[in-house]
């Protein structure tokens, strides 16, 4: 069995928001698996179901994106799973937004909601897939930017990534890690010199 949470804010004013991208990917995980991610148990809305050929668990923690971890490492405990048993979709600021990016492990970086999950299950060797919402112009307030409604132009470039990170899971639960990481990580083009 494997425990795939995506993180995000519970509350339809944050439905469409780049930092509910994992929430979304989690529930494209749902439509494709015909699962429900309705019931409420530690602190998330979760559903059981199969997604290639896995016996899975769809999460999405309800604490709000800065406490994620405390709902992660109940989930993990009351299904008697490790961190390695465990995916983790979410959103980040430093990849472009259309990209997505698997690892293996690694630091939870600027994400406020993937440092919780780091601390809440005390280890960094978990899966993620990470979903690219850097902005294409400067932004003052990056908070205020993830938490932002995005527009119908952002929306279709982010359904494309959601799909592709629901394909990115099917892969690691098919294949494995590795195999996922060759499909589908690109390399991030260096940021454009701008002339002063």
């Amino acid at each position: 069995m494997r425990l795939i949470v995506g993180l995000g804010n519970p509350g339809v004013e944050y439905g469409f928001t780049p930092h509910n991208l994992g929430f979304l990917a989690v529930d494209r995980l749902a439509e494709a698996g015909n699962i429900r991610v309705v019931r409420p148990e530690a602190k998330s809305h979760i559903g059981r179901g199969e997604i290639a050929g896995e016996e899975v668990v769809l999460a999405k923690p309800q604490t709000m994106m800065n406490l994620s971890g405390m709902a992660v490492r109940e989930l993990l405990a009351r299904l008697e799973l490790t961190p390695a048993e465990l995916i983790v979709l979410c959103d980040e600021v430093m990849l472009p937004f259309g990209m997505i990016r698997v690892g293996e492990r690694g630091s939870a970086g600027t994400h406020n909601g993937m440092k919780s999950v780091v601390s809440g299950v005390g280890t960094t060797d978990f899966c993620r897939v990470r979903l690219g919402v850097q902005p294409d112009h400067d932004v003052k307030d990056l908070a205020a930017y993830v938490l932002h409604q995005m527009k119908n132009s952002e929306i279709k470039d982010a359904a494309e990534m959601i799909d592709q990170a629901a394909q990115a899971v099917e892969v690691i639960l098919k294949e494995g890690v590795a195999k996922a990481m060759n499909q589908f990580n690109r390399r991030v083009p260096p940021p454009e010199e701008t002339n002063s």
